[in-house]
């Protein structure tokens, strides 16, 4: 007689250690698990609304400055240690983790306007609008440095105009300044090694890209945005708009591309190869954007407003992930990702810096494995069952300052007073007399090689 048993190995109920947890095995065959769809649909708009209640983004503000805070920059060596600049010449040194100055650089006599590190972390660069560009030497442990700021100093190098913005190389020695023309310094010599000039209006700001260390990119006070490459003797493009542009930032991990901080609101993602037309308009906010900065990953970029809050886009999303605001925080000027991608930094006009999680239901401290998996597997249910009416309605929903929902609310009847008057006039004129142009081409003027 043949008896049939049920055989399994060992290996796949036994646990290795006393402490580890039992060997569950699961079937997962639709047919068994009929509820399944149900079930992840419930749990995802659960995770929803659990994010919701744990948003709580803001760290703590970091105060110290007498003055609103004009720029800041991050050591690439350093992952908790950021720099920032004041209008009152005073530049700092802060370390995250503690939220206190490390050290100062008096010596500006104006307002700073732009700060960089060099790519080892050794060297400091700020400039302003007293004409001078300086050299400082960055303290190499985390502890209180309480040296003479004569000792910090390595040089000091005047010039005939005021600075608007300064960058270093990612991989090389120069860096860059921005004034009424673009100039390229070696930190071992007094005068510019470069310079490049097209029009006679103010280069308000400079950035190199990540991938090729020989271009950059500028924007200026007449509207334009230009791409320059060292090895030639000419700017090699640029692109009027509509209105100015007050930052720009390439993306670290698609160099080709940037993404430009404008003054109506918007914020407009390039192809640096194909410049008539945006790739992307990224909008929400309800006035000029003054500063952009990606994070490290290339996903994500954070840009500060004059409506004075700070938001968290998709790099290829049209509308915000994220809206952090205070009652205190003033007019937000500069912001920065950290190195790790996990914090966001704001400088505003009330002189404090603040610390803000990139993600804000993120839980802070050491987690254990099983909450990860956890955390991961809501995030991944989440994103699942996002499209739904009900989890859709639970992650777009922020809870906004009154006075910019009503800017909002605004902004998007003018935008539809505009669009009207528009379709009118298209119907009452001759057919193709007036082509339709896309929104992420309506703003650019032309563009000149």
């Amino acid at each position: 007689m043949r008896v049939k048993v049920i055989s399994r190995s060992a290996d796949d109920f036994t646990r290795e250690r006393s402490n580890d947890l039992q060997r569950v095995s699961r079937n997962y065959d639709p047919n068994l698990r009929t509820q399944e769809k149900a079930v992840e649909y419930v749990r995802a708009l659960n995770a929803a609304k659990l994010d919701k209640v744990f948003a709580r983004p803001f760290i703590g503000a970091m105060d110290g400055h007498i003055d609103a805070i004009s720029c800041m920059a991050k050591n690439p060596s350093h992952l908790k240690g950021v720099f920032s600049g004041s209008m009152d010449g005073d530049i700092r040194l802060w370390d995250i983790a503690s939220r206190k100055t490390i050290c100062q650089y008096p010596g500006h006599q104006g307002a700073v306007r732009g700060l960089t590190v060099s790519t080892d972390g050794g060297v400091l660069v700020s400039c302003g609008t007293d004409c001078t560009v300086r050299l400082w030497r960055v303290p190499l442990s985390s502890g209180i440095d309480s040296s003479d700021s004569s000792e910090k100093l390595i040089a000091s190098y005047v010039w005939k105009n005021a600075f608007w913005g300064v960058d270093h190389q990612w991989e090389g020695n120069l860096f860059a300044t921005a004034g009424a023309q673009v100039d390229i310094w070696d930190p071992n010599r007094s005068q510019p090694v470069n310079s490049f000039e097209w029009g006679n209006d103010t280069v308000i700001s400079v950035r190199f890209n990540p991938g090729e260390p020989n271009i950059l990119a500028t924007s200026g006070s007449d509207r334009s945005i230009t791409i320059y490459d060292l090895r030639t003797s000419s700017p090699a493009r640029k692109l009027i708009m509509r209105t100015k542009t007050n930052s720009i930032a390439w993306n670290p991990m698609e160099p080709m591309n940037f993404t430009a901080a404008n003054e109506n609101c918007n914020c407009y993602s390039f192809d640096a190869r194909k410049l008539e037309e945006a790739k992307c308009v990224h909008k929400d906010h309800v006035s000029a954007v003054m500063d952009i900065d990606y994070s490290p990953t290339g996903r994500e970029f954070v840009t500060g407003s004059y409506d004075r809050t700070v938001r968290i886009f998709q790099y290829n999303g049209g509308h915000s992930r994220e809206i952090y605001h205070t009652k205190r925080m003033q007019r937000v000027f500069c912001v920065k990702f950290s190195g790790d991608a996990s914090y966001v930094i704001s400088g505003s006009d009330d002189t404090n810096l603040r610390l803000w999680k990139a993600k804000a239901s993120e839980q802070l401290g050491v987690i254990l494995p099983r909450e990860r998996k956890k955390h991961e597997y809501m995030e991944a249910v989440k994103n699942r069952y996002k499209h739904l009416p009900e989890v859709k309605r639970i992650l777009r929903h922020r809870h906004l300052p009154k006075p910019i929902y009503k800017a909002g609310l605004l902004r998007r009847t003018m935008a539809d007073a505009e669009k009207r008057k528009e379709d009118r006039r298209r119907a009452h004129s001759a057919p193709g007399s007036m082509p339709r142009k896309s929104v992420r081409k309506n703003r650019i003027i032309q563009e000149i090689e």
